[in-house]
């Protein structure tokens, strides 16, 4: 799929941020746990959304992509 590791990282922040939102149960004072894994969910899922955009570009399926010397992809 990708080799740059974006979505790895992603789906690995949304693994995390799932964990620490649904499963810990630990308390600390002044840190919400639960807010914590929220935010992780939620850069995880950005950030997916956003690796699957930019490398959709770059598809090599594209009907729209030239050669080097400028003629169509057919």
């Amino acid at each position: 799929m990708m080799s740059n590791g974006s979505t790895a990282g992603s789906l690995f922040l949304i693994a995390v941020g799932a964990i620490l939102a649904w499963a810990v149960d630990y308390r600390f004072a002044g840190i919400d746990i639960r807010m914590i894994g929220g935010i992780l969910l939620l850069v995880g899922a950005i950030g997916l959304l956003m690796s699957m955009l930019f490398w959709s570009s770059f598809a090599p399926f594209r009907s729209d992509r030239e050669r080097h010397d400028g003629t169509p992809l057919r």
